[in-house]
């Protein structure tokens, strides 16, 4: 695909795949309807392509944006029902929520987020997954749990932690506030702030040369850092277990139907703690 040609379209139109520069592929989500929110098909696409990718090694970098002004509001969950919530919500956050953040961590070659809009909730956390960022000033980005009700995974939290440390993490994830861009990038969260008329220039110059560098020392290095980080301990199996029980009763309580119904309403939520 040359990069004058017309994207592909995937997850019915709302993950278009193009080839902006050499050995530079794209992928774009568009779901400007839902403010970019990541549903099961766009997961499943980004998941597909990039095992795809990972066989063909004329792709040395990825770039993963989103279209219309948004990169993503995060998971597609605010028009499930309220009797299927627990079921369905849960269920698209452990499964192709996490199969596309490992197919981008597994990813042999650099990924590059190119933020050209708000990254909110699990749209942050898939351009945390990517290994460089680039942000648009004047975008937010944020972590809403704090708002919702739910508990966040151990594995998204972990990546925040190795990012930008546990007292940033805290005040991302305990206050539930929104960050702008430059206080983004003194936090260590993303690599580059560009004005709009920069932003696709910076982001393709990076992609580019993230791609024309040595294919074995990109391969060699992403994996030894991945590997330095994971090293760090892994949990004991019955910690782990009590976290993931501690996620999934969130999904089953009171309080994030009424945060979901407090953010769909836009009004203050009246919590009851069960």
């Amino acid at each position: 695909m040359s990069s004058s040609a017309r994207p592909r379209e995937l997850a019915d139109g709302k993950l278009l795949l193009d080839e902006p520069a050499g050995a530079v592929l794209q992928l774009t989500i568009c779901n400007p309807t839902k403010r970019n929110a990541l549903d099961h098909p766009i997961l499943d696409a980004i998941t597909d392509t990039l095992r795809g990718l990972a066989t063909e090694p004329a792709t040395r970098c990825v770039i993963i944006t989103g279209a219309q002004g948004m990169f993503s509001a995060g998971y597609d969950i605010g028009e499930i029902p309220e009797e299927e919530f627990q079921e369905r919500a849960e269920r698209l956050v452990a499964h192709p929520f996490t199969e596309a953040i490992d197919a981008l961590e597994a990813f042999p070659f650099p990924t590059l987020a190119s933020l050209s809009g708000h990254a909110i909730g699990g749209g942050l956390e898939l351009a945390l997954a990517c290994d460089l960022r680039v942000a648009l000033n004047g975008i937010q980005l944020g972590m809403p749990p704090a708002k919702l009700g739910l508990v966040y995974s151990h594995t998204g939290l972990r990546r925040f932690i190795d990012a930008i440390g546990a007292a940033r993490t805290r005040e991302l994830f305990l206050l539930g506030r929104y960050i702008d861009a430059s206080t983004a990038l003194a936090w260590g969260l993303v690599n580059r702030v560009a004005a709009p008329e920069q932003l696709e220039t910076v982001a393709l110059e990076l992609a580019t040369e993230l791609a024309s560098n040595a294919p074995l020392a990109q391969a060699g290095n992403k994996r030894v850092i991945a590997a330095l980080l994971r090293e760090r301990g892994e949990l004991d199996e019955r910690v782990e277990a009590e976290l993931i029980e501690l996620r999934r009763a969130s999904f089953a309580s009171e309080d994030m139907r009424e945060g979901m119904r407090a953010f769909a309403e836009r009004r203050s939520p009246r919590w009851r703690g069960r």
